[in-house]
């Protein structure tokens, strides 16, 4: 694979030049963008997947929902549905993608909505009679049709922008000058003792004026399921199969596994078959099966002979956490009072 992504160069290339030519006609107004009145806090990334985009959208969830009338808007990866649509009691996985899901299941007093186009999507919203204050924009850094207030860079520690390359040959979805459109930067997934030196060594790498934030994944203390919990120092004692189809699931299992557990690892979003669900019940033998919140509510509705629970993240700010908060809570105070 290695192999072949140096060889497809020339396409990454291409594709370098073609991202930027996009992005000048869209600064230079050539191409439209759309503003709307209402707060929209953007969440992406320059890269393919895996920046803890997720975590973060939860994170915002719960530091504005207090005060404001929250909305998420997703572009619905991988979902069996199309158009605008609005989660409701009867929304399952398939109707709007994993994340959108789990995110509806998670936080009810929010509206979560999937669009594949993001100004139709922000209309229908603000057609709504209990229409939303602030707008979280999942997954949109490159969705330039839509012109945000206020846009979060995430890169992943371990996986930094700024030692990466354009697809095929990289993971970049653009050029590195990308991060001139954000107003900060989040290095996520980073070691919960990362020294101050090392901090002050990423944000002279990334190559930024932009302020740098470093954040951490925490794990719950209890793994779940519909009907019970876990703790997790009791689950790690057990024989588990542990099963996770998501970017980067190295972090989980080697958070969780032990000498005499099993995994499983599948493709980001996959959507699971039944030969699937046949050959994790043999692999499982009636251990009990860990998986991510995601994967959870894709596999809840099939048969399985296992008892199955989910490990619950959070994103968490090893630093100047209220000096992100207040820029969020200034940006989005500011923006509804020039309404």
């Amino acid at each position: 694979m290695i192999i072949l992504r140096k060889l497809l160069f020339p396409f990454a290339v291409l594709y370098g030049i073609i991202t930027s030519i996009r992005n000048f006609l869209y600064n230079q107004g050539i191409l439209r963008s759309y503003s709307f009145s209402i707060p929209l806090i953007a969440v992406g990334n320059l890269s393919v997947g895996g920046t803890g985009k997720t975590p973060q959208i939860e994170y915002l969830i719960r530091l504005l929902s207090k005060d404001y009338k929250v909305a998420v808007l997703s572009r619905g990866y991988k979902r069996k549905s199309e158009g605008f649509v609005l989660g409701n009691k009867n929304s399952t996985a398939e109707m709007l993608g994993d994340e959108p899901f789990q995110i509806f299941q998670k936080f009810p007093q929010v509206q979560v909505a999937v669009d594949v186009d993001r100004k139709k999507g922000i209309e229908q919203l603000l057609k709504l009679e209990n229409k939303p204050e602030v707008i979280l924009l999942d997954d949109a850094f490159q969705h330039r049709r839509v012109k945000a207030g206020f846009y979060v860079l995430l890169t992943a520690y371990d996986d930094l922008y700024c030692d990466d390359f354009m697809l095929p040959t990289g993971n970049l979805r653009e050029s590195r000058n990308g991060v001139k459109r954000s107003d900060l930067v989040v290095v996520t997934k980073c070691p919960t003792a990362l020294s101050k030196e090392e901090m002050k060594r990423i944000i002279k790498k990334l190559g930024t004026t932009k302020k740098v934030f470093f954040s951490t994944i925490a794990y719950d203390d209890f793994v779940y399921n519909e009907n019970n919990s876990t703790s997790i120092y009791e689950i790690k004692s057990k024989e588990k199969l542990l099963l996770a189809g998501i970017a980067k699931p190295a972090l989980f299992f080697d958070y969780l596994k032990q000498p005499n557990d099993d995994v499983m690892a599948f493709p980001d979003h996959h959507h699971f078959t039944e030969n699937d669900i046949k050959n994790i019940n043999n692999k499982a033998k009636n251990k009990k099966i860990i998986t991510t919140e995601k994967d959870y509510v894709r596999l809840n509705n099939h048969t399985l002979q296992s008892d199955i629970y989910y490990l619950p993240i959070k994103s968490k700010f090893l630093s100047d956490t209220d000096d992100f908060n207040k820029t969020i809570k200034n940006y989005v105070g500011t923006s509804t009072r020039n309404r």
